[in-house]
């Protein structure tokens, strides 16, 4: 470093890195402007090194709106500052440590005790993903909560829609959200992938859609087949450009009130929209079809780095899998169908019990081999004579074991005239 006067004002020459820089000091003494290129050196050294001279009384409220007008802001980070900031606000960034993290989470159940361990531990997530940011944009020299434990969460229950809630739901879902239902159900993709499929992303030759809007890098343009139903809505509704998925030529963005109406029309429970991409998984799984093609049909991680450049699912296994996935929703159809019949079958005999005795009647009353006589006949035989004879042939049989036992008749002798 070295000082040089340039007209009346003193300059400095700083090297970076093998590059020379110049700058003003805009003073005209010396004394002063020696201790403005010490404060240069100063600056530079720590920049190299990465120490940051953090501002102590920088409060998080403050240290938010930075985050914001930074760009890097995502929805959900906006979700939980909603969250964060009235309790977080008021204190300075580096004063937030473990115990005023478990402070919020005991607010959180207070306030609410339905709230899950789970959820709060989102809200913490995110702020320290914004202490990090802090720390990367040299705003903090350090996190404060860079080794915070979070709770351990519980498994939840998964609702998985069934065939016969499918077959209800779709029944009285119309426009774009029965288009949704059958996207989410035969595809696995998430709701906003759904609501942001484009047109130009739909391969009709290949039979064969583009998931381009994933929330996961490993889901970003996966190849997913069609199956038959999807095959025919898109092929009715065919466009050359533009979203899929439309409500009056408009995005969809939300979904939860007609979701809502659904489900109360279809008289069922309360199930997430997210439920279907979930009841996919489970059938793929108990349809046959392995985990590496439901993770890469469904766009999850492999949670190995290694795994994940060395395996690769090919189309073909896909077309696999979907097929699997349409035999066993057929067959499933088709034992719903065949359940139902029975139950309305015994169902209407236990409603109408007369019913199969009044046929066995007709049925008899039917036979053309059952001999019958009046009576005006019967007493003509036996004036005549002939009435010994046809009693003999008509005889009733008594019925002993298996071995018909025919009684003998006895002669009828008429009395002698006196």
């Amino acid at each position: 470093m070295s000082l040089f006067k340039r007209g009346t004002k003193w300059w400095v020459n700083l090297f970076r890195d093998g590059v020379r820089y110049q700058y003003s000091t805009g003073t005209s003494n010396r004394k002063r402007a020696q201790k403005i290129a010490d404060k240069f050196k100063e600056e530079l050294n720590d920049e190299r090194l990465q120490l940051v001279e953090a501002d102590p009384t920088m409060t998080f409220g403050e240290l938010a709106a930075r985050f914001i007008a930074s760009g890097s802001v995502r929805p959900h980070h906006l979700y939980h500052l909603n969250i964060l900031l009235p309790f977080f606000a008021q204190f300075p960034a580096l004063r937030i440590t473990k115990s005023l993290a478990d402070d919020f989470r005991k607010m959180r159940h207070s306030m609410n005790q339905a709230i899950k361990d789970a959820t709060v531990n989102r809200d913490l997530s995110v702020l320290r993903r914004i202490l990090f940011w802090a720390v990367d944009e040299r705003l903090l020299a350090v996190n404060p909560i860079a080794r915070l434990k979070m709770a351990r969460e519980r498994r939840t229950h998964r609702q998985i829609l069934s065939i016969a809630e499918e077959m209800s739901l779709l029944g009285v879902a119309r426009g774009h959200l029965r288009a949704m239902i059958i996207f989410a159900l035969d595809t696995g993709m998430r709701r906003g992938e759904i609501t942001g499929q484009k047109w130009e992303d739909v391969d009709f030759s290949q039979k064969v859609l583009f998931a381009t809007r994933s929330k996961t890098p490993e889901g970003e343009s996966r190849e997913i087949p069609f199956t038959d139903r999807l095959l025919n809505y898109l092929f009715a509704h065919r466009k050359a450009e533009g979203l899929v998925i439309e409500f009056q030529g408009q995005p969809v963005r939300i979904v939860k009130r007609s979701w809502a109406t659904a489900l109360k029309n279809a008289k069922l429970r309360h199930i997430r929209f997210h439920d279907l991409r979930h009841s996919f998984a489970t059938r793929l799984m108990e349809a046959g079809v392995i985990q590496e093609i439901r993770m890469s049909l469904m766009g999850h991680s492999t949670g190995s780095k290694i795994h994940s450049i060395y395996t690769h699912v090919d189309l073909m296994a896909k077309r696999e899998a979907i097929r699997k996935l349409e035999q066993w929703v057929n067959q499933q159809q088709t034992q719903l169908k065949e359940k139902t019949n029975a139950n309305t079958e015994t169902e209407r005999s236990e409603s109408n019990p007369g019913l199969a005795g009044a046929q066995s009647v007709e049925e008899k009353d039917a036979c053309p081999n059952r001999p019958r006589a009046s009576g005006q006949a019967a007493r003509r035989n036996r004036r005549d004579g002939r009435g010994i004879e046809s009693e003999a042939k008509t005889a009733p049989e008594i019925r002993g074991g298996e071995k018909a036992v025919r009684s003998p008749v006895k002669k009828h002798i008429p009395p002698p005239e006196l």
